[in-house]
């Protein structure tokens, strides 16, 4: 995703979070009523900054769900037997072309990196060795690349854990200034004073808990997504490697 389309992502996110502020709070509030805009606007500055860690994570999430949901959309059992009827019939080149095709994904630059290499090798070697050169070019793509699809969605985690963090430190600082106010204050002026500083501990609590859990389950859904692409790749390319030595014994 281009930088452009990060900064229309962020700022469609900020503009839609303060609509929803603006609208939350013209909604006349009865006693005791909560709702979003209450809990962002008593968590003060700490809230502020739990909002701008859980942008930063659904920014992150969008970016990481085109890579693994757009980027690599290919359905490797279909790939697989296209290009097994390919290399069954020897027709390498075109297993090749339809390999390379695919190359933007991962599956496909793994079977089109192990198909040039058994395309070139097998002018030259035969047997064992052909079938060892073509494994290891297998081998050597999927080192190059497998590894970013589930590389950086740890920042989930740690996206998340700073929300809690931000929410915890929130309460504290909270409390500590709902107390300071109430050595100097008048006795009719402590029970709000207590309140506010109460209201200001528990809303940090609430947006970092709020931040937290969708942060999580984000990272949930894409690691899975990445490790069904990574056990694809796995099975195919193994079977793509056997269909390969088969038709060297062959």
């Amino acid at each position: 995703m281009k930088a452009k389309h990060i900064v229309l992502v962020v700022l469609t996110l900020v503009i839609s979070l303060g609509f929803l502020y603006a609208q939350e709070a013209e909604k006349p509030a009865g006693e005791g009523t909560v709702t979003i805009a209450t809990i962002f606007r008593d968590s003060g500055f700490f809230g502020y900054l739990i909002l701008l860690t859980f942008v930063i994570g659904i920014v992150y999430g969008i970016v990481r769900y085109v890579q693994l949901y757009q980027r690599e959309k290919v359905d490797a059992g279909k790939l697989y037997l296209k290009l097994k009827g390919y290399i069954r019939n020897d027709q390498i080149d075109e297993a090749t072309k339809i390999s390379e095709s695919f190359k933007n994904t991962t599956l496909g630059f793994i079977f089109w990196s192990g198909l040039m290499v058994y395309k070139e090798q097998r002018k030259s070697l035969k047997g064992e060795e052909l079938s060892k050169a073509a494994q290891n070019a297998f081998d050597e793509a999927g080192l190059q690349t497998i590894y970013k699809l589930d590389g950086g969605l740890f920042w989930f985690d740690t996206l998340a854990q700073i929300s809690t963090y931000l929410g915890l430190l929130g309460t504290i600082w909270g409390l500590l200034q709902a107390f300071a106010a109430l050595e100097g204050a008048a006795d009719k002026d402590k029970n709000r004073l207590l309140t506010g500083g109460i209201k200001t501990a528990i809303g940090t609590t609430a947006m970092g808990l709020f931040a937290a859990i969708p942060l999580y389950l984000i990272k949930g859904a894409l690691y899975s997504r990445a490790q069904k692409l990574i056990n694809d790749i796995d099975e195919h390319s193994v079977k793509l490697i056997n269909q390969l030595t088969s038709s060297i014994k062959g």
